[in-house]
């Protein structure tokens, strides 16, 4: 089944984590050698969000996205499990494990490692990520899982809406700063830039398409068209996003192997929670990967826009939201084969219910 299943796979697919590698270390060079390409980019950010970045985060969803219509989204609303799992993780637990391991490993394993100073801006670096779960890049999470669309796009919905109200104050409590000031305007644009946009896109191409060419050509002929569009997307943003990183990252290379370090064991451990509730909560895999992949990535875009603002770029704080995206990508993509390899352990609870 497994070697069926490979030669099925394209060659972004079977070697994903290869490409993804050396995007990374293409973007880092760029950065350092060529700086001219992100300085140009950087002319296009607006409110912090770049929009170079959102375009290609369009291109990734965008295939997602035709998948979903709102009779599903519907459905998907009346199964409250799987938002019941995600939404307490994601606010109730994620949040204080990432303080709690972050900050064992910055002043107690680390501690002849790094300064004391240094050592509290990472662990506000790590807080401004543990307390914001992904919203776009868990679309490609999801769709590389074979997750429900429209389910993940409720998940999504909702952890925008909690971001609004809840992301400040839990950011203030572990901080113990009050004058947090989350960017308002660049919540607000990133979730229209990388939610609503696409959705709309995805909804009327679906709706034209459907209407003119039937919905077995929509689904046996269009939607093939799309198949290697997402993971072009996923390698060009990274390209991006490294490039801009490229000299902070090479001039700290022990700080950046410690910050992976406590970043990487929360993303395991949320992922293990999330995952594992879902599994014993008798969900079907559909719903319980994107449920573990929402809390297990981190919505990187606002976390370095805040950092920014409250600790400046050249800050450890920066440095550590930053980490937050070099560890992630190929994390998440090995928690992607955890989960396409665990799929027949809920196939099973299915069968024996």
């Amino acid at each position: 089944m497994e070697n069926e299943q490979n030669k099925g796979l394209s060659i972004f697919e079977k070697y994903l984590t290869l490409w993804v590698i050396l995007c990374m270390m293409l973007g880092v060079l760029i950065g350092k050698f060529v700086p001219i390409i992100p300085t140009v980019l950087g002319k296009f950010d607006y409110y912090q969000v770049s929009i170079p970045t959102a375009i290609l985060i369009w291109l990734m969803i965008y295939p997602m996205m035709l998948k979903i219509d709102f009779t599903s989204i519907v459905s998907a609303a009346k199964k409250p499990k799987g938002l019941i799992v995600t939404c307490t993780v994601n606010w109730v637990i994620k949040p204080f494990t990432m303080y709690a391991i972050s900050t064992f490993f910055f002043f107690v394993v680390f501690k002849g490692l790094i300064p004391y100073d240094l050592a509290k801006e990472y662990v506000a670096g790590a807080v401004l990520l543990g307390a914001a779960p992904c919203t776009a890049m868990v679309f490609v999470w999801s769709y590389l899982t074979k997750g429900d669309p429209a389910y993940t796009l409720v998940q999504v919905a909702i952890n925008d809406l909690i971001i609004l109200v809840l992301y400040a104050p839990i950011v203030a409590l572990l901080l113990g700063v009050s004058d947090v000031i989350v960017p308002i305007d660049t919540l607000i644009l990133s979730t229209l830039l990388f939610v609503v946009i696409p959705l709309l896109l995805g909804v009327i191409t679906r709706t034209l398409i459907v209407k003119n060419k039937g919905l077995v050509y929509f689904e046996t002929v269009f939607l093939k068209k799309f198949d290697r569009i997402t993971i072009i997307g996923l390698l060009l943003t990274l390209v991006i996003i490294f490039s801009f990183q490229g000299e902070r990252i090479l001039n700290n290379p022990l700080h950046i192997l410690l910050i992976a370090i406590p970043l990487t064991i929360q993303t395991f451990l949320i992922f293990a929670i999330a995952y594992s509730w879902a599994y014993f909560w008798k969900l079907p895999h559909s719903i319980a990967a994107p449920a573990g992949m929402v809390g297990a990535s981190n919505f990187f875009e606002l976390s370095v826009a805040v950092s920014i603002s409250l600790f400046g770029l050249q800050s450890g704080a920066t440095l550590a939201t930053v980490v937050g995206v070099l560890v992630e990508v190929p994390v998440m993509l090995l928690l992607v084969k955890v989960a396409n390899g665990t799929t027949s352990w809920f196939e099973k609870k299915e069968l024996s219910n």
